[in-house]
This record gives structure tokens, sequence and C-alpha cells, in this order.
């Protein structure tokens, strides 16, 4: 094994393209290294939304999860949290379970009793089911209807696989489309918008909001400011969805086959000049025309106003961050800072960043998390005085770090200024 740990360049990155990137840098075809920068997003008890928390999503729901001990313990730490006390329950699998899939016949059944012990019945249930299941081959949506014969109320599938997380349809992108397939038609509203992407909202002073406002929008909705399960119900009034992170794309094709409501894509990105072309783009797509430049201007004065204190700021972009680190680090490196290091999981859709990276920035270094040489890594002479997310705090432990993950999510302008804001904090 390397010594030392293997990064690769963006402009040999760029050279590669993006079908020849190198395994190292591919998660699945290595045996992964779970190091304390890695813990937060790639175990089974990740921060933020896994795929268990994810699942309650919908007002007035609850979980059950069937899996064995060592796949369900993790979840006591969000049984914990008052906004999740009493809507965890677990079936646990013993060995036979596991050999014969004699837990399928249970399911109906604990779904059943757990209901009807409840003083007040649930919107639905969430069935959390594990890697066990995708071995054994489980049919769960056939499992999810006995259920619903059982209980007379909707039950649905969340698989917490991680054998799939590299594949076409991952866990979170599933989960995604299960909490939308309980919506019902419904006849639509002209000035209605749902906001997909995200289990917590945007932050409230985003301008998009204001945006939306301003050219006739009255009511926008997010699944996680609905207040119960006849508001979340009124999705189904939007006469278009707005995705706004690439794993709801799925949902939102669900929207359009299944309620014929059509859905218009936009990044979070933190380079001004873009994000205001994506406004354009979109004002273009409505035939209407966005006033941002307020926002615009906030934005642009918080970047300038931390360049003027901190020319000399040199970044280590990680990838447990309310952003893409590949676009992050352009943006940084077109604001005229330097960026040593980027750790983030390379895939074709980066290569449009990592290409201008390449001609800004070339001796820029990705490294990937999980790779099992990172355990050798040696930042002395990195050069970086300054990290963004928690994996690069990690790395770089005497460096000012902002970890850059709350749960309020940054977007637009609002997200721009908002990370220079904590950046001269720190």
């Amino acid at each position: 094994m390397r010594q030392e740990a293997y990064f690769c360049t963006v402009e040999e990155l760029n050279s590669r393209g993006k079908d020849n990137i190198p395994q190292q840098l591919i998660s699945h075809t290595h045996l992964i290294y779970s190091s304390p920068a890695t813990l937060a997003f790639n175990s089974p008890g990740a921060e933020g939304f896994g795929v268990k928390r994810a699942g309650l999503a919908v007002p007035d729901s609850i979980m059950l999860i069937v899996a064995p001990g060592c796949c369900g313990r993790n979840t006591s730490v969000l049984s914990s949290m008052r906004a999740y006390h009493d809507r965890f329950y677990y079936l646990l699998m013993d060995e036979t379970d596991i050999v014969t899939g004699r837990h399928l016949k249970k399911i109906p059944k604990a779904v059943a009793e757990i209901c009807e012990g409840l003083e007040k019945k649930p919107s639905v249930v969430m069935i959390c089911i594990t890697c066990v299941d995708a071995l054994l081959g489980t049919d769960m949506e056939r499992i999810c209807r006995k259920a619903e014969e059982a209980t007379g109320l909707p039950v649905k599938p969340c698989y917490m696989y991680a054998l799939t997380r590299e594949g076409r349809k991952p866990p979170m992108v599933h989960v995604r489309q299960s909490i939308y397939s309980l919506l019902e038609p419904r006849k639509k509203k002209g000035n209605v918008v749902n906001l997909l992407g995200y289990f917590s909202p945007l932050v409230d002073d985003c301008e998009l909001y204001d945006l939306l406002h301003g050219v006739g929008v009255k009511t926008i909705h997010e699944i996680s400011r609905c207040k119960d399960y006849e508001e979340y119900q009124t999705m189904s009034e939007a006469n278009f969805n707005l995705v706004l992170h690439p794993e709801a794309r799925f949902a939102a094709e669900d929207f359009h086959d299944r309620l014929k409501i059509p859905y218009i894509e936009l990044r979070r990105l933190y380079q001004i000049d873009k994000i205001a072309s994506q406004y354009r783009a979109f004002g273009v797509a409505l035939g209407v025309e966005f006033d941002d430049e307020e926002p615009r201007k906030t934005a642009e004065a918080a970047v300038a106003k931390f360049k003027e204190l901190h020319p000399d700021a040199s970044f280590a972009v990680g990838e447990w961050m309310n952003g893409d680190p590949f676009e992050l680090a352009l943006a940084l490196v077109r604001y005229g800072f330097r960026v040593p290091e980027i750790y983030g999981t390379l895939s074709g859709e980066n290569f449009i960043y990592i290409k201008q990276l390449a001609a800004l920035s070339p001796e820029t270094k990705v490294f990937s998390n999980l790779e099992p040489t990172m355990l050798y890594y040696d930042g002395t002479d990195s050069g970086v005085n300054l990290t963004i997310g928690k994996d690069a705090g990690y790395y770089h432990k005497n460096c000012p770090n902002v970890l850059w993950n709350g749960e309020r999510q940054p977007y637009g302008y609002a997200g721009v200024r908002r990370l220079f804001e904590a950046l001269a904090e720190v």
C-alpha cells in the first residue's frame, strides 16, 4: 500500500476526461476507509438527513425499521430528538429471519399492532429495510400492499441499501420518490409552486422566495414547512415544481407523469455571475423578469469585504457541507483565492467544473475521503489556512473551519453572503 495519500490534480483529471476517472477516486472499486472525516456522512447513523430521518418528512408519519440489531441501533439517537419521539418502531431480525426470510410474514402484523396501539392514527407508515433484504431480493412493494390491507393506511418502502449507493437510483433518490408518491391528483392553481430537493427549508432570507412572490406566485410549498398531512396534500395543486437538488429529479419526473406537474431544475451555486445567469434563464422559461439586483449586490459586497480583510486565504474544500465541493472551489478560485485541496466524490457531472479549474488552478489536488491511503494524509506543507466542511476540518485541525452543514439550506445570493459572513467570523 502507498505510504502517502493518493491524489490527482485537476489538470490531470481534465486530461484523463470523465470516462477515465482514476479508480482510487471511485469508492466502489476498492475497500472503503471510514475515517473520522467520513463517519458524519458515510455511516448508517449519518448526521443530517439519512434515509430513516428523510422517510419521516411526510407530516404525521411513522416508521417501522426492519433490520438486525446492528443496523437498527444507530436510530436511537434520532429517537431521542423531540421531533421524532414515538415515530420510530423496530422489528428485529434474528439469524433464522436472515436465512429464511421468515420476517416478511411478520411485517403486516407488526404494522397493524403498532397502529392499533396509537392514540392518533398515522398518515402513512414507512417501512425501512436494509441490505439484508437487498441480498434476499425482497419484493417490498408487495409486502407494503399486504400491510395496507391489514391497516387501511398507506404503507410505503424506504430502502436503506448501502449496496445501491453508487447505482442509478441510490437510497436518497428513492426515498424522495417514496415521500411524494402519496400525493393525490388535485386541480392545479397557477400561483402555487413546490420546491423539491431538501428535507429542511431554505434559509428564511433566501431571495428565491421574494423573486417568486414578485412575479405573482402566492404559495410556495416545501415539504419541511407543511404543518400537517392535509397541507402536504396541497402540493398536488402546484403549477410547476422547482428542483433544487439533483437527487429529486426522479421524484419530479413522477410528479410530471402521475400528477401532470412540470418541473424546472435550478442548481445551488456559489459563483455569483452563474446564479444571475440561472435566474435570467429561469425568468425566460416563465416569461417574466426577476429583479435580483439588490441581493446580488449584497452577496458581492460580502465577498469583497472578506477578500479585503483576508486576501491570503487558502482553502481546503470538503464534501460534507451544503454545496458541490468542485463548484464551490471554482467559485473561490474565480474570486481570487487559492484552493490547494478538494475532498470529494467525483462523477461525470463534476467535469464542467474540473475543466474550468484546470485552466485557473491546475495544481489543485483532488482527494477521495474514502480512499484507504488517506490514512497517511499529511497536510503539513499544503499551504491551507482555512477549511470548509467537516471533513476538511478533520484533515487540518489547526486551521479555522466553517462546517457549513446546517439544516436550513443556503441557496442563491443569500447562500453566498452567509458563507462569506461565516468565513469572516471564524
